[in-house]
């Protein structure tokens, strides 16, 4: 095999286990403002379609079938909602020490009206808005958890604005 040029791949999207795929979706499009593509479906567990083949190859056997929606950000990066039988309303364990998926984060130049109709609508402000630059650029950010206890992340600007030079000044 010729070495080939590794290159930066684009994100697709993410997949998110909710409790109420309903509430999550009305969640996600009213205050995150992201667009329904494909609304809640039920998917069976079944050998006869491409669907029901690929999540047997995931789930394993014995789900027997689950809800899923289908949303997109403003830059067509995909948000998959799963609503499982046996998905509890407990929040995630909050743990960022452990291997594995730790959040995911969105952008918003007004973090403060974001983080506000988060809060409103059952989420959760974890920090303070903090600035990067506060003398220099008008950069924040700050962590939040949706209604269900996912913890993402706004962000003022880009991330490549964020870490550019001096992010750690």
């Amino acid at each position: 095999m010729k070495d080939q040029k590794v290159y930066p791949k684009s994100f697709s999207h993410i997949g998110i286990t909710v409790p109420d795929l309903d509430k999550a979706v009305k969640f996600y499009t009213e205050v995150m403002g992201f667009y329904i593509i494909m609304p809640p479906t039920e998917v069976l567990e079944e050998n006869e379609t491409a669907i029901g083949q690929m999540c047997i190859d995931v789930f394993g056997k014995g789900w027997n079938s689950f809800r899923i929606a289908h949303l997109s950000t403003g830059d067509r990066i995909g948000i998959e909602l799963f609503e499982f039988k046996e998905s509890q309303p407990k929040a995630p364990e909050f743990n960022p020490f452990q291997t594995g998926l730790f959040h995911f984060s969105v952008q918003d130049p007004d973090v403060e009206g974001l983080v506000q109709k988060i809060v409103e609508h059952g989420g959760k402000q974890r920090m303070p808005i903090r600035e990067y630059y506060p003398s220099d650029k008008p950069y924040r950010m700050c962590y939040v958890e949706d209604p269900f206890g996912v913890v993402f992340e706004i962000y003022s600007h880009s991330y490549e604005l964020h870490y550019s030079p001096g992010a750690y000044k």
